[in-house]
This record gives C-alpha cells, structure tokens and sequence, in this order.
C-alpha cells in the first residue's frame, strides 16, 4: 500500500464533493415534485453550498486563500 498523496486526496474530495452537490440537487427535485417547495429551496441551497466550497477548495489548492 503506497503512501496518499495530497493531490489524489484533493482528487477524493473534490468527487465526494459533487457528489454531495448532486445528490442534495436531486433531493431537492424530489421535494419539488412532491410539492414540497420550501424543503426543495432548502435543500437546493444546500447543493449551492457543496458547489461553492468546492470552488474554495479548488483556490485553497492553488495556494490562493480567500
């Protein structure tokens, strides 16, 4: 078993990230279609939020903190 590095570990959370993205957007879907507005808005800022982080991360990364 090799040693992670830094980069294959960013690369591990950047894809758990937008997953977490995703699956919030989708629950969010759900909620819509379920006319569940305010948990579909909710949860729809939720996935923002995962989106957002990653574009922090990704400065964090590049030696650029905010």
């Amino acid at each position: 078993m090799s040693v992670p590095t830094i980069g294959e570990e960013y690369s591990k959370l950047m894809e758990n990230l937008r997953y977490a993205e995703e699956h919030s957007a989708m629950i969010a879907h759900l909620h819509n279609h379920n006319d569940n507005r305010y948990m579909a808005k909710l949860w729809l800022k939720v996935s923002e939020n995962f989106k957002d982080l990653q574009h922090q991360l990704t400065h964090l990364a590049m030696g650029r903190s905010q």
